[in-house]
């Protein structure tokens, strides 16, 4: 259990001290794909769906989500965020959404689970929005992209599916 700094020494899971670390730049990128039909991918694109915008939706409700991820993931530190973006893409060759989320602040403590909450719950919004004309669309490649920052130092993807 060593390895593991979420777990004490009777092996039950704590939230780990970052109070003696210094505060540090931190940033990190996250990336997720929906798969559509053609035809969801259509009535994104032009503006048709039922319940309204798709991308802007889906735009706002993954910042939403980084800024609650303390309240999502237990053991996550409550990080006093910088800055939050999101690009959602149409990609027409692979009939997709592409959702990547950046996250910064100055902090203790990384801001990956941010951005990777901010990429999934954009991804579930655009799932939300279009389930009543698809249900079969496709989730995938949630993914850590990059991350700056800290005493693991940084890291960039290099497999980018």
């Amino acid at each position: 259990m060593a390895d593991f700094t979420h777990f004490n020494d009777q092996g039950r899971a704590r939230m780990v001290d970052v109070g003696e670390k210094a505060p540090t730049r931190r940033t990190a990128v996250a990336g997720v794909r929906v798969l559509l039909n053609r035809d969801t991918f259509q009535l994104i694109r032009s503006g048709g769906m039922k319940k309204g915008d798709v991308l802007t939706t889906a735009q706002i409700a993954g910042i939403m989500g980084a800024k609650r991820t303390a309240e999502l993931i237990p053991m996550c530190h409550p990080v006093a965020v910088d800055g939050i973006d999101l690009t959602l893409t149409l990609d027409e060759a692979r009939c997709c959404v592409d959702i990547r989320s950046e996250v910064r602040c100055q902090g203790r403590t990384g801001v990956e689970m941010e951005a990777l909450t901010a990429a999934a719950t954009a991804a579930l919004t655009v799932y939300d929005m279009c389930k009543a004309v698809q249900r079969d669309m496709v989730i995938t490649d949630l993914r850590l992209l990059e991350k700056t920052g800290g005493v693991h130092g940084d890291f960039q993807r290099e497999d980018e599916p």
